[in-house]
């Protein structure tokens, strides 16, 4: 997931780090302790149907979609060609892409059973707004994760990474603690399972 995509507004909401294809071994374990804590909670969802808000190139979507066999999986993004070339490769029978924005979903209410945002609210100008859409598109569960900071910034900083930012990744709009985004997910339900790898935040939310 290496594109970066821009919205209307100028905002930069793409990857600007492919790191579930890096091959340094560092970013692969802890992308592997992230994966490992994002399969628990899917599993814990126990979801037969799926909008994945944000998808990138379709990474997970696809690999949702091959797990749910006939449950309906549907990825949004940006138009962006990395994002779009992504998709081509990554097709199933019960998988569909859409290009469109975050902010106002074209979907019914309660449509699917889970929505989630994986390394995406960081980045949407009003994340508060998005995850409403989520919830009222969603029946059961919401499941989502940001980088965890401070100590995000800290690790691009102590990386020699961003410095002219203090440390901020281009395109992340906002910032949140462990515990400042339990308290945002808890407005929008009960916050069932909250996993820490290091250095994310990923909660389940039961609507």
């Amino acid at each position: 997931m290496s594109g970066v995509t821009v919205s209307r507004d100028g905002v930069v909401t793409g990857n600007t780090y492919d790191k579930y294809g890096s091959q340094n071994p560092v970013v692969r374990r802890l992308m592997a302790g992230f994966q490992s804590s994002l399969d628990e909670l899917f599993a814990a969802a126990g979801a037969r149907s799926v909008l994945d808000v944000g998808c990138g190139e379709g990474v997970l979507v696809h690999a949702w979609a091959q797990q749910l066999g006939d449950g309906r999986v549907v990825g949004i993004d940006l138009e962006e060609d990395s994002i779009q070339a992504g998709w081509a490769e990554r097709r199933a029978p019960n998988l569909e892409y859409r290009v469109m924005e975050a902010a106002n979903l074209p979907f019914a209410d309660g449509e699917f059973e889970l929505a989630s945002a994986i390394e995406v609210l960081e980045h949407v100008p009003d994340p508060e707004h998005t995850l409403a859409e989520m919830a009222r598109c969603a029946s059961r569960h919401l499941l989502v994760s940001v980088p965890r900071e401070p100590l995000w910034r800290m690790l691009n900083m102590a990386r020699g990474a961003y410095w002219s930012s203090l440390g901020n990744t281009p395109g992340h709009l906002n910032h949140w603690s462990r515990r400042s985004f339990v308290e945002l997910l808890s407005r929008y339900g009960e916050v069932s399972h909250a996993r820490s790898p290091f250095p994310w935040t990923m909660l389940l939310v039961r609507l």
